[in-house]
């Protein structure tokens, strides 16, 4: 395997001065699947006909003197979302046939800016893991170590970019879901503010595509170096023509500063719900070294943190009021007596996820009351500061874990076990109040496997993580290929 795969920014130049083709760069990645892919499993749709020939057609306009963002450069879309005349199943057997008639809005803007889309990436069943496999499509494996996951629900678009299949990926987060993946996979993600990118098409295959505001969940971009996650994002940024932007037009602020010593930094490692292993905490301080050395000022502790504990709560709650939302009554009715058994001073995430499942729409509405003060916190907070780093989660990526009941499922910290989900809060940390959040690499742990931090931003202000990124990116190395 190729030890530097080059970026959609290089591709891009080099096709603008005529180096190479779209038809060349669209066959490498091909063969490069075709060869590398029965070990990882990444590309679990491959549209390589139709890939050449959106080849041929991005020469064919590049000659007539059109230029668009990613004119003819090769990319990858997460399963879930729409392709006309791919199955988009979410990783569920039942819907194996389901062929939409449209793309998802997200995928008709990548074919707007020019892009040659690969094929689909794997999935989790229902998005609704930390890992990607399925019965459909089986298991993706980290390129890394291919006993371990590449991290869900956008694993194995992750897994493909660390492979070198495409530069570009769509993907999305609910719940880490770009995050996790980048994390464990070595890559760049963006989790965008919530709202700044349309999901129209992006929904369970026995839904309507049709435009919706969805709670927590995003689609963003994915990449090898932070300024492709800029690239893709601008061209995926903007509200859905159907809807808001029959009035509204996108103008996302710029970075609030340039140069690294300009930035004012928290920097936290440490979760009343869980600890940090080692691997983790070492990244972050990795982290947090190279912007000290850097210039930028760099706090440990601010007392206009929003509270942690109560955060990860309120995302509990909101998180699993939504994915059991369409279970059948009677499982909610078993639910539901279950919930009515807790104890009061049952304060715990166990607790919490329980009666999230249960929720009536007033439980729904108080949180949501206190989701809103969170968000003024982050406001106050983000006078003072200008982004916060802090894990995705608390461990590299683990071994692949096919126990159907998540509940049951344990993370292993530094040889301790604690309930797979709780390591969720770190991801929450963004996710409940919508605020967006770049994935960084930041090294490697002691057994070889990626660690990234996330850089969380101020609401709508997507440009400044994504610019500390790049800078950081230049102090302290960014994606390398797995070995």
């Amino acid at each position: 395997m190729e030890l530097n795969f080059p970026t959609a920014e290089e591709l891009a130049a080099a096709l603008r001065a005529g180096e190479v083709t779209s038809v060349e760069l669209t066959d490498e990645a091909i063969d490069r699947i075709e060869r590398d892919d029965k070990a990882i499993n990444a590309i679990c749709v491959p549209d390589f006909d139709r890939a050449r020939a959106a080849a041929r057609d991005a020469d064919q306009a590049r000659a007539r003197g059109e230029d668009r963002p990613l004119l003819g450069v090769p990319v990858t879309v997460k399963e879930c979302y729409d392709i006309a005349g791919l199955p988009t199943t979410w990783g569920m057997p039942a819907y194996r046939d389901h062929l939409p008639a449209e793309d998802a809005v997200q995928v008709a803007r990548l074919r707007a800016a020019g892009a040659v889309v690969l094929g689909k990436t794997n999935v989790p069943l229902g998005l609704q893991d930390l890992q990607s496999f399925n019965e459909l499509y089986g298991t993706t494996n980290n390129p890394w170590d291919h006993d371990r996951t590449a991290g869900g629900s956008s694993g194995g678009s992750a897994a493909a970019l660390a492979a070198g299949f495409g530069t570009l990926s769509l993907g999305t987060d609910l719940a880490g879901s770009l995050r996790t993946p980048a994390h464990f996979c070595g890559v760049y993600a963006h989790k965008p503010t919530v709202g700044l990118a349309a999901t129209r098409g992006m929904v369970p295959p026995d839904t309507p595509a049709w435009p919706m505001e969805l709670d927590l969940a995003v689609a963003g971009p994915m990449a090898r170096t932070a300024r492709d996650l800029s690239l893709l994002l601008d061209v995926m940024a903007g509200p859905d023509p159907l809807t808001y932007g029959l009035a509204y037009d996108v103008a996302l602020p710029p970075a609030r500063h340039q140069r690294l010593e300009d930035f004012r930094v928290l920097v936290i490692d440490e979760h009343p719900f869980l600890p940090t292993g080692s691997a983790v905490r070492a990244g972050v301080n990795r982290v947090a070294d190279a912007l000290a050395d850097g210039g930028a000022r760099v706090e440990r502790h601010s007392p206009l943190l929003p509270d942690l504990a109560e955060a990860a709560t309120l995302y509990t709650l909101l998180l699993f009021s939504g994915s059991v939302a369409r279970f059948p009554v009677e499982e909610y009715e078993q639910l539901r007596i279950q919930a009515a058994g807790l104890s009061a001073d049952d304060q715990s995430l166990d607790a919490a996820r329980l009666r999230g499942m249960v929720f009536s729409h007033r439980d729904w509405l108080e949180v949501n009351n206190r989701r809103e003060l969170h968000r003024h916190g982050w406001r106050q907070f983000f006078a003072e500061f200008d982004a916060v780093v802090c894990p995705i989660t608390p461990t590299p990526a683990f071994p692949h874990d096919h126990d159907p009941d998540l509940l049951a499922r344990r993370i292993d910290i530094d040889g301790v076990e604690y309930p797979f989900f709780d390591q969720l809060v770190w991801a929450g940390l963004a996710t409940m109040p919508g605020l967006p959040a770049t994935a960084v690499p930041a090294g490697r742990s002691d057994e070889g496997l990626p660690v990234g931090v996330q850089l969380i931003g101020p609401m709508f202000e997507d440009r400044t993580p994504l610019r500390l990124a790049e800078l950081l990116e230049q102090r302290i190395g960014g994606f390398q290929a797995p070995r």
